[in-house]
């Protein structure tokens, strides 16, 4: 089920994404065959999916940009900041923040943790630096509810277990290995080399 409702987020995130940028260009409809190829799904998919909001649209013009960019907007609480931290300031967590920064005026990455204290104490595009054991009490202070996890692998199960200990809900794992969390916590994993050899194999599998 998670998963399931994982996916419709996803979905649901990329056609407001889309739908803003239509609106921008000052497009007034959209048709539910233009989501199905953005997502790679079937048009019904589309329909069962905006199903719930009651956004109605016809066969000859599709849906109004204008109210669905609207609902979905409300929906999805994009006006709503989120406040993230990030742990563990190696080479993926530096190329995150400078990739982050100023990305998403909704979210934002406001500390990042480190156990090494040439690290710390400094700010990284626009990001505070601080050390690990500060992490709790900030969490805590700031009321965090995301974490970026950006450790190596044999670190990520600790990290995880002192992030969720101190209140953070949803994660985002980008550590090589699958986490033991409560159920009412969200982990996303984000496996890079997995994703790098799957597109591998079936440019191999291509070849043959």
């Amino acid at each position: 089920m998670r998963k399931s409702k994982s996916r419709s987020v996803e979905r649901l995130l990329r056609y407001c994404e889309f739908v803003k940028k239509r609106l921008e260009e000052g497009k007034s409809y959209v048709f539910s065959h233009e989501l199905a190829d953005l997502v790679g799904v079937s048009p019904a998919q589309v329909r069962q999916d905006l199903m719930v909001f009651k956004i109605v649209g016809t066969p000859q013009k599709g849906y109004p940009v204008e109210e669905f960019y609207r609902v979905l907007s409300d929906h999805l609480k994009s006006g709503i900041k989120t406040k993230i931290i990030l742990v563990g300031v190696g080479n993926l967590g530096r190329a995150i923040l400078s990739y982050f920064i100023k990305r998403k005026p909704n979210l934002e990455i406001v500390a990042a943790f480190d156990s090494d204290p040439q690290k710390t104490e400094r700010i990284y595009s626009g990001t505070r630096i601080l050390h690990i054991s500060k992490m709790n009490d900030f969490i805590l202070k700031e009321d965090i509810k995301v974490a970026l996890i950006t450790v190596p692998a044999d670190s990520a199960q600790i990290v995880a277990d002192q992030i969720i200990k101190a209140g953070i809900k949803c994660i985002l794992n980008f550590a090589p290995v699958a986490l033991k969390t409560p159920p009412e916590v969200f982990v996303e994993q984000l496996d890079i080399t997995l994703s790098i050899e799957k597109a591998a194999y079936f440019a191999n599998k291509e070849a043959q």
